[in-house]
């Protein structure tokens, strides 16, 4: 085994990843790990990831061999040091992206998904309106937040980044998976549409999109 071996799905936290694999332009082989038929609780994946999640990667050529990484956000900022790509050298630049980044792991990645969770997932569980109500509101605030660091730029930090990989997908599922368009008035958010725009204009980030599908 000589190539990254990636573990995952195509959700928003396993895009991630597979999308920043794409754009680096590293070699590495897909396994699909189908979280709605249990695959993330077999042995073999605890022992890549003990806290039984997707994605995770094994790096045959790591620190270590067989250097394993669990977490999104820690494989995204592993494989931009390995690479040398999507991370700036620049102190500024470099704070800013993993500020970015973090922002996604402790907000949009977990208040997206609650959101998800009580908006379609859970709507015969519960029929009280405080969750709903609660997570469409944060997650507009999210999305404002996100609207107005866009303003008059590209990225996120000014150049594609990590933190750009880590957040487009979040938006994406929105619509795609949620389907919640309407609702959360995703047009109104001019800045992060455009942003959208451009980076499904990549075509190494719309293929990462699609590594590990729910249909493979």
């Amino acid at each position: 085994m000589s190539k990254i071996q990636l573990y995952s799905l195509a959700t928003p936290n396993g895009q991630k990843v597979s999308v920043a694999l794409e754009e680096m332009g590293i070699d590495y082989d897909a396994h699909t790990i189908n979280i709605l038929e249990g695959d993330q609780f077999t042995e073999d994946f605890i022992k890549v990831n003990p806290n039984s999640k997707i994605p995770a990667i094994v790096d045959p050529n790591g620190p270590e061999e067989n250097h394993a990484v669990f977490e999104s956000g820690a494989i995204l900022l592993y494989l931009a040091q390995k690479s040398g790509k999507f991370l700036s050298d620049d102190p500024v630049k470099k704070s800013e992206t993993l500020q970015w980044l973090f922002f996604q792991m402790g907000g949009v990645g977990p208040m997206f998904g609650q959101f998800g969770h009580f908006y379609k997932y859970a709507k015969e569980k519960c029929d009280h309106p405080y969750p709903k109500e609660r997570y469409s509101t944060e997650a507009k605030r999210l999305l404002a937040v996100i609207d107005k660091r866009l303003e008059g730029r590209d990225f996120l930090v000014d150049e594609y980044s990590i933190a750009d990989m880590a957040i487009f997908p979040w938006v994406l599922c929105l619509d795609k998976f949620y389907e919640a368009s309407e609702h959360l008035g995703l047009k109104d958010y001019k800045n992060v549409n455009s942003w959208l725009e451009r980076i499904l204009q990549r075509p190494a980030s719309v293929r990462g999109l699609d590594i590990c599908g729910f249909n493979k």
